[in-house]
């Protein structure tokens, strides 16, 4: 086991690789043995201990046998010290995070200054509820009357024993992935992503500076290795030591964590999603309302500066091209306003983008752009989507006769449809559902996920436990 540091690291001197600590079963681990990194984001790490990063089978989990109900005192505890933040964690992971984010420093201080209230008493009851029932299941086997046979049955929903590879394009990832895997008692080792090091080890310290040795504090541990490292995830992603590999991120990371899967070593995989919008002809109706609708649907657009699967990068739009030109310039003016997790302005656009972007500059009235390549927002208008990736704040808008139109445009990888006006939902939704799609919102709250509602399409607590019955 490393020694462990109890002297919080300062900020780095100028060329310095930022410092990043582990979190082992509760214990703050720091050291700067590894390196990683490009030059401009460059960082250390402890060196990794693998033996302390597994909880042998042969006895269960610390929490295991922990009430619901103490869990859930720990974590709203532990909401209100990170809200407070006496000792100066979440000050001093945002200081690293800015080192090394690509979010700039204002959604980044919002993003943490509202991690506390994600550990909500109430939201925690109705995820338990919603997702597994209640919290007897977890708590003990529950009994199951009226099975056909006649014979009486029971079921727990039996702590499990999860690798976590969290996303980094928002801090509250980390937080969800604590609180779900606090609830459900299990053994958790998080992987901390290249672009956000310092939130889930944040956590962790608060939650064992609420309640040190506690149960829950030590079934948490957090470390860093490059991801697809053979070395270590040959010998991490082993059925002996877990159940399953929770999985968020891009394409290549569900698809380097596929081939670990196999008998006893499940794969929950928050896959890489994309989202659009759906407006109506009636955002026509005035030019108040048609300001209004553009607002709602920049603010979905812009969710994380765009870094989130729930961000509207296509948005179709029921009208004339004159009417959504009109639309286009409104949307484009909202997308340069800062908001909660948004920023008045991103990262300039890269070149292969603007490269793109210029050769439909040359295309009217095919295509049409609105904005520049400072990073406030662009709006493309095209009769057909563009055949590449928007990103960086660039929004494509594409005009339609009808909403029934743009449904064809979903598929499984779409996860979050914004729509105007809400009403329009019930004639839509079941076509959407059958598309493959997961969400469906109304224009300008796909920022509002319900802990407790499906994730994803399923539901994340009931995926991370272990279902065992006894039977007769």
């Amino acid at each position: 086991m490393t020694t462990l540091t109890l002297v919080k690291p300062a900020l780095p001197a100028a060329g310095q690789p930022v410092p990043v600590c582990h979190v082992i079963k509760g214990q703050a681990v720091f050291g700067t043995a590894l390196e990683y990194g490009p030059a401009r984001a460059r960082f250390a790490t402890p060196a990794l201990d693998l033996d302390a990063l597994v909880w042998p089978r042969r006895e269960p989990g610390p929490a295991f046998d922990v009430p619901s109900a103490e869990i859930m005192d720990v974590l709203v505890a532990l909401g209100d010290r990170l809200t407070r933040d006496p000792d100066g964690v979440l000050a001093e992971a945002l200081e690293h995070s800015v080192l090394t984010s690509p979010l700039p420093r204002g959604v980044l201080e919002r993003s943490y200054a509202s991690l506390g209230r994600i550990f909500n008493r109430a939201s925690m009851e109705f995820q338990v509820k919603q997702e597994l029932g209640g919290a007897d299941v977890l708590d003990g086997w529950r009994e199951i009357s009226g099975a056909p046979s006649g014979r009486r049955q029971r079921t727990r929903a039996f702590p499990p024993r999860l690798i976590h590879v969290i996303a980094g394009n928002a801090p509250g990832v980390a937080a969800l992935s604590v609180m779900r895997g606090a609830l459900t008692k299990g053994v958790h080792l998080l992987k901390l992503p290249s672009n956000d090091l310092f939130s889930a080890t944040a956590i962790l310290r608060a939650l064992s500076a609420v309640a040190p040795g506690h149960p829950v504090a030590r079934s948490f541990s957090a470390a860093y290795w490059r991801g697809g490292d053979e070395k270590v995830e040959s010998l991490l992603f082993r059925p002996q030591f877990f159940d399953k590999l929770v999985a968020w991120g891009g394409d290549s990371t569900i698809r380097s964590a596929r081939q670990y899967i196999g008998p006893g070593f499940e794969l929950v995989a928050f896959d890489p999603k994309t989202s659009i919008s759906l407006v109506g002809r009636e955002a026509f109706e005035s030019e108040l309302v048609l300001a209004g609708v553009a607002d709602a649907a920049a603010a979905d657009a812009t969710i994380m500066n765009q870094q989130a699967c729930a961000s509207s990068r296509v948005q179709y739009v029921e009208g004339t091209v004159e009417q959504v030109d009109r639309y286009c310039a409104l949307l484009q003016a909202r997308l340069g306003v800062e908001r909660h997790t948004t920023s008045a302005c991103g990262s300039p656009l890269p070149g292969n983008l603007r490269d793109e972007i210029d050769g439909l500059r040359d295309m009217e009235p095919h295509y049409r752009v609105w904005g520049g390549y400072e990073g406030r927002g662009l709006v493309i208008r095209s009769e057909e989507p563009v055949e590449f990736h928007p990103d960086g704040r660039v929004v494509n808008v594409v005009p339609v006769a009808s909403l029934q139109e743009a449904v064809l445009r979903a598929n499984v990888a779409t996860q979050t449809v914004g729509v105007f006006p809400p009403s329009r939902k019930v004639e839509l939704r079941d076509s959407l559902a059958a598309a493959g799609v997961q969400r469906v919102v109304s224009l300008g709250e796909a920022v509002m996920f319900e802990t407790g509602m499906s994730h994803d399409g399923f539901y994340p607590l009931q995926r991370f436990v272990r279902w065992v019955n006894d039977e007769g």
